[in-house]
């Protein structure tokens, strides 16, 4: 099998790339390398892929909201699935720099619902995200909830791509499966995220910036379980079968939670990283920020019922992994 990723030199699309890849798949890897954080991160996620795996991967480096550029890429690839992880991610930057995420989660998700179009019967696995649920106070967070009242730009795009996704799975019957990410982390994680940022803090000796006193919870959901569950819904597309299905699709289109099943305290977080560090975090306590939820927490009944996900790794686990993979990366 030849699956398409976009978001290749992203945090989760290497990853899902290495799984696939593992297992004897061949993987056609786009990603534009923007700057959003340092493209030497982007760069060595890819040159990883290319040392461990060789021919059978192959990167473009393209952005799929160049809809022209996109079909030059693909021009006579034989493709039998797609993940389409590639988008411009972080809530707190889509209020700086809000039509960048028109460009790649809007029109670029446009575009790769027509990539699948034209190819039927293939399935495609995208990224929502755990933003969509907005400041929902009925807890854990299911995908039968209604999600409406979005508190980010970036939340409102990636509903915005729920929503497009449906059109196709009912005017063109494509297999779709959206995806709402809660809170990833991991080896080769994302240096805007909050267990990147607390270890690069606190090795540094500098302080931290604490949000909303403290006062937060987060799924925390560690990298490899991710990867498990986007692999499962590419291997099991929704059938078009006129059922419902999660999300209340009749259409061939699901939608999943995928997080830990278990919201975290900010503070417990950060004991655990400090526990890795071998060294006590500055606490700066700040306000909430513009865009922010105080809490999130996945209901994952489905996606456990449908395709059997069952997340194993508790941020015991993964924080002291991610804090071993950071100290090597740096060379600290």
């Amino acid at each position: 099998m030849t699956i398409l990723i976009t978001g290749a030199a992203g945090f989760i699309g290497q990853q899902v790339a290495a799984r696939l890849l593992a297992r004897g798949d061949r993987v056609i890897g786009i990603d534009n390398l923007n700057d959003y954080y340092p493209v030497a991160l982007k760069r060595a996620r890819i040159a990883d892929l290319e040392t461990r795996f060789g021919d059978a991967f192959r990167f473009a480096q393209i952005d799929f909201a160049d809809h022209e550029a996109l079909a030059r890429a693909l021009a006579g690839a034989a493709i039998s699935g797609i993940v389409h992880l590639g988008a411009q991610a972080g809530v707190r930057y889509s209020i700086e720099n809000p039509r960048a995420y028109a460009q790649s989660n809007l029109v670029g998700h446009l575009n790769m619902l027509e990539v699948a179009r034209e190819r039927p019967g293939v399935p495609m696995v995208y990224a929502s995200s755990s933003s969509v649920y907005g400041a929902n106070e009925s807890l854990p967070f299911r995908v039968e909830d209604r999600v409406d009242h979005p508190v980010s730009l970036y939340a409102a795009t990636k509903k915005a791509d729920e929503l497009m996704s449906e059109t196709y799975a009912h005017l063109y019957r494509i297999p779709l499966t959206g995806l709402r990410f809660f809170t990833v982390y991991g080896p080769w994680g994302r240096p805007d995220m909050a267990v990147w940022l607390f270890t690069r803090a606190i090795l540094a000796g500098d302080p931290i910036r604490v949000f909303n006193g403290g006062d937060m919870r987060r799924d925390f959901t560690y990298i490899d379980d991710i990867v498990t569950g986007v692999v499962a819904s590419l291997d099991n597309p929704p059938p078009d079968d006129g059922q419902a299905k999660a999300g209340g699709s009749r259409a061939p289109h699901r939608l999943y939670n995928i997080g830990n099943h278990r919201s975290e305290e900010l503070g417990r977080l950060i004991d655990v990283i400090e526990a890795a560090c071998g060294r006590p975090a500055i606490r700066d306590y700040q306000p909430m920020q513009p865009g922010d939820v105080k809490e999130t927490y996945a209901d994952i009944s489905a996606i456990r019922d449908d395709l059997g996900y069952a997340p194993t790794t508790p941020i015991d686990v993964g924080v002291p992994r991610f804090v071993d993979w950071y100290r090597a990366y740096h060379s600290i």
